[in-house]
């Protein structure tokens, strides 16, 4: 059906009401990615899980919101923007509801695919209509908003996830999302009128291309959580997984080329521009993902810091990118996107390179300049990628460009932190290695740093043997920190270089006209 409603049309006053209620429910759907992060041994404990199980709490979420992400392009023509949206909006707010009262680990698993399923479809969708909605200086500030939105609310989902669970229990958590889940709803209902549905298309669904993107998403999703835990395709299930991925890949591939009715639509990767811009969302979101879940690892594992001192410490990270917003706004209406996105890679990767420096000590002073670089790089990077992959589509294709180029950005996170926790472990492992070789080659210093500790010790205890004892643990224990915190220093250059490498991509780029 032929698109009648002009969304550009609509009194400014409308379009900022409209954006602003999409920005938050799409803020709802990526803070509750994380929330439950600092909160899972208490999940666990309330539900009576295994240490096992209780990681599917995050792993359930992830996989349904990736299937949702690219799907959500063509339930939004079927339906309608308005009546997607608001369905999206209201079914979050219902599964929310129902994690709060989960019974078992098995019940909660399946209220958090739900959630995430039915909230996936806010993240590309706020994208599509913002980019519909505006032109000009206003559509600037989309991708601005929008990446702060989309950094700033994994980034603070711990955090509030921590202080909730102190304050009121981890159940509310969860009830939390109730009140403004059904507000979103019922102003999504109410004012979100920016194109007709389509609801002929629900009949010609083609279910094969949709269980094949299921199992292809999805699989690829528990393979990344998973493997690094598991040992890779050393485990049986991880293998079957990564195999029943890649059987699914070549049948979607076959599908969205040969059916008539495929459920996502390739097409936009037919323009060199956008298949760019893709990669290098994919690349900002490891070095995002990643980036963001090693601060708040390192300060718990080394500094030994509670969820509350964590938050403290890595809210300097949202200040700078609120700040950055509206300097990148201004930046991709003069400058190249070309040299902005330049810039904006060597600056992440100057701020990843800060971070390679650390020492056990690190805490919020030292932090706060690498946090900052880093931050204030992202909007530089967000901005001109967003602007290089949606501005060039109009209509329907415009709603598939931007599921694809966010399902992007979700699954550079996921490889990303996948990648980085098989590095750490892997880095530390050497590093404890080479540590322990220095001290045997030390020969009288190490014997005489085991036997200061444990006169140290033994000024507490008469007990000689058990002062030893524990004079060696304490060795171990420094040894491990050090071996951990250079681990750290590793991983982080190796996403430094990451991004230098992604430099090379720029200038085959060729900027979509504008206006």
């Amino acid at each position: 059906m032929a698109q009648t409603i002009d969304p550009q049309a609509l009194p400014d006053r409308r379009k900022f009401l409209i954006f602003g209620v999409m920005a938050f429910g799409q803020f709802m759907a990526l803070i509750d990615i994380q929330i439950v992060a600092a909160s899972l041994n208490e999940v666990r404990a309330g539900l009576s899980a295994s240490s096992d199980e209780i990681s599917w709490v995050q792993t359930a979420y992830l996989m349904a919101e990736l299937v949702m992400i690219p799907f959500s392009a063509f339930l939004a023509q079927a339906l309608s923007t308005r009546w997607l949206f608001t369905l999206s909006a209201g079914l979050f707010t219902v599964a929310s509801a129902l994690c709060g009262l989960a019974w078992s680990i098995e019940s909660m698993i399946a209220f958090r695919a739900l959630q995430g399923f039915v909230g996936g479809a806010m993240v590309p969708t706020v994208f599509a209509t913002g980019f519909a909605m505006f032109s000009g200086k206003q559509r600037a500030m989309i991708p601005a908003i929008l990446g702060m939105v989309s950094v700033l609310a994994p980034t603070l989902g711990p955090t509030l996830g921590g202080w909730i669970t102190d304050a009121a229990g981890w159940r509310w958590i969860f009830y939390i999302n109730i009140l403004p889940g059904a507000a979103v709803a019922t102003l999504a209902f109410t004012m979100i009128r920016v194109d007709l549905p389509n609801p002929a298309m629900l009949k010609r669904i083609d279910w094969t291309h949709l269980l094949a993107m299921a199992v292809f998403l999805g699989g690829l999703e528990y393979v990344l959580e998973e493997g690094p835990k598991n040992d890779w395709l050393q485990d049986h299930a991880i293998a079957t997984g990564a195999w029943l991925s890649f059987v699914a890949l070549l049948l979607f591939l076959e599908r969205s080329f040969r059916s008539e009715n495929p459920i996502v639509n390739l097409s936009p990767f037919r323009k060199p521009t956008f298949v760019f811009a893709c990669v290098f969302n994919l690349v900002i979101g490891f070095g995002i993902y990643a980036a963001t879940y090693l601060v708040p690892v390192f300060l718990g594992t080394v500094r030994g810091y509670n969820a509350s001192e964590i938050g403290s410490t890595v809210f300097i990270a949202g200040i700078v990118q609120m700040l950055g917003v509206p300097v990148a706004a201004s930046l991709s209406q003069r400058l190249d996107p070309r040299i902005m996105i330049t810039f904006g890679l060597s600056l992440f990767a100057a701020g990843l390179w800060l971070f390679s420096f650390m020492t056990p000590d690190w805490g919020f002073h030292a932090l706060l300049w690498p946090q900052a670089v880093r931050s204030f790089a992202i909007m530089l990077c967000i901005v001109p990628s967003v602007n290089l992959a949606l501005a060039g589509f109009a209509g329907p294709e415009l709603r598939y460009a931007s599921g694809l180029f966010n399902l992007m950005r979700n699954l550079g996170g996921a490889i990303g932190i996948a990648l980085v926790n098989t590095w750490l472990q892997d880095n530390a492992r050497l590093h404890m290695l080479r540590l322990g070789e220095a001290l045997g080659a030390a020969g009288r210093s190490g014997s005489a740093l085991i036997e200061g500790l444990a006169q140290h010790v033994g000024s507490l205890t008469a007990d000689r043997a058990h002062a030893l004892q524990m004079a060696q643990g304490m060795a171990g224990q420094l040894a491990q920190r050090e071996a951990l915190t250079l681990a750290f220093n590793d991983v982080f250059r190796i996403m430094a270089m990451l991004f230098v490498a992604a430099l090379v991509l720029v200038p085959l780029c060729r900027p979509p006209a504008r206006g």
